[in-house]
């Protein structure tokens, strides 16, 4: 996994420091800014994963920040700091576009969990766009496998749980969840047509290495 990047903004020197050492040691590269001024450079400068914005500064505050910075059409994950713990101060945060809302004082241990949240939310995978298999190439946005030879012939029911499979190239996916995204799915008619798409797939379809079963839960795709 590539490094994140994390901007903190705050007034405080003690709270960025100690904050910046904590996450650092999370594995984080962190920047750090005291006022929203020094925080606009830093926005032209570099692209953040997270910024982390103290609401009452000096000068102009956390929301008003917040605000630009949405206006300007950023959409960096903003986790709030405000030693102000007013529901209407978290409603005023959530309505400009924050992601979260810390309320000070706070223990680092919190402030990490809730970042590492954010980040798990905003750090969406890209799903492949083709998927390699023994010298066959599924391309899932059209819909098409190829071989060496041509076009594969895939019926409605396998294109769909090939698709399912593909998007999340190794990962398990449960036998129940294939069978309700599939159109006509039981859990009996996913195995059906695992078999039938290993006999298209598989170099040797009795000893399956890219369909293959996962015991108890359901099924993963492996490419190449």
């Amino acid at each position: 996994m590539t490094e994140t990047h994390l901007l903190i903004v705050d007034d405080d020197d003690r709270i960025r420091e100690l904050l910046k050492k904590f996450l650092q040691r999370e594995g984080h590269s962190v920047s750090t800014a005291p006022d929203a001024a020094t925080a606009r450079k830093l926005f032209q400068t570099f692209s953040f994963d997270l910024a982390i914005l103290d609401v009452m500064m000096p000068g102009e505050d956390g929301f008003s920040l917040l605000k630009a910075l949405r206006d300007d059409g950023n959409q960096t994950p903003v986790l709030l700091l405000t030693a102000r713990g007013q529901a209407s101060d978290r409603i005023e945060g959530l309505r400009l576009g924050a992601d979260d809302y810390l309320p000070k004082p706070f223990e680092p241990e919190e402030l990490s969990l809730r970042a590492a949240a954010i980040l798990r939310r905003s750090h969406v995978p890209e799903p492949p766009g083709e998927v390699e298999m023994s010298g066959l190439v599924f391309d899932i946005a059209r819909g098409v496998l190829n071989g060496p030879e041509g076009h594969i012939r895939l019926t409605e029911s396998e294109l769909q749980l090939l698709t399912m499979l593909g998007t999340k190239p190794g990962e398990p996916i449960s036998r129940e969840d294939l069978a309700a995204q599939a159109s006509n799915g039981t859990e009996r008619s996913i195995d059906v047509q695992v078999t039938r798409l290993r006999k298209k797939i598989e170099p040797d379809p009795k000893n399956p290495i890219h369909i293959q079963t996962v015991r108890g839960i359901g099924y993963r795709l492996m490419p190449d």
